[in-house]
């Protein structure tokens, strides 16, 4: 007669928990960078975007809560003086900020979270988050990032010059980063950084096992 012996081991089921994550996406102005996020937040249930804070005028179709949270320099200056943000910065005269008790919220309800922010407030975060994963998005040459600076139609001939100059700056910082992504055609810039999320989201490090 045969006997069925149990496996040593035992026979459960192998439960992981994952520990959901930060996502930088960094880039010079006219990059496209905002389509790219659109994209993951429409293709991703996991990912949420956190919000930033910005003394700047809403730019028209903005809405209050949805691009940015628009607030008074005197409120951006409370929250700054009290500790209140993870990063934040200030460009051609207007101050952005990510506030650290938005994207704590959100981490603790289980979502990895977008921070589409500038090279300074990238190096803020990975400061302050070393397990950040940090990714930059270039043009495929320079003379496009001019055209797409230019397509835009909102911004004046000085401000495109000055957003040129700082894209230059700030392309120089990419080995900072943890991965380069080319932004040539936006269906292969999404799939690769999706890709990315995908891969970091399996990391050891970002897992408890139980066998």
């Amino acid at each position: 007669m045969e006997r069925r012996v149990g496996h040593p081991w035992g026979g459960g089921a192998i439960r992981i928990e994952r520990h959901p994550f930060v996502v930088v996406i960094s880039g010079p102005s006219g990059v496209g960078k905002s389509t790219v996020v659109e994209r993951l937040l429409a293709i991703d249930k996991s990912l949420r975007l956190s919000i930033s804070l910005t003394t700047r005028e809403p730019r028209p179709g903005e809405v209050d809560g949805r691009e940015y949270h628009f607030v008074s320099r005197e409120e951006f200056m409370r929250v700054r003086d009290e500790g209140g943000f993870l990063e934040w910065a200030e460009v051609y005269g207007n101050y952005y900020g990510t506030k650290r008790s938005m994207v704590d919220e959100l981490l603790n309800n289980g979502f990895n979270v977008l921070l589409e922010i500038d090279v300074q407030g990238g190096m803020s975060v990975r400061e302050r988050m070393k397990d950040a994963a940090m990714i930059f998005l270039v043009p495929p040459s320079i003379d496009e990032l001019v055209r797409r600076l230019d397509r835009r139609g909102t911004d004046s001939e000085e401000v495109i010059r000055r957003r040129f100059e700082n894209a230059k700056r700030e392309i120089e910082h990419f080995l900072e980063y943890d991965y380069i992504v080319v932004n040539e055609d936006i269906d292969e810039c999404v799939k690769h950084v999706s890709l990315i999320i995908k891969a970091e989201t399996l990391r050891v490090e970002r897992a408890d096992a139980e066998f």
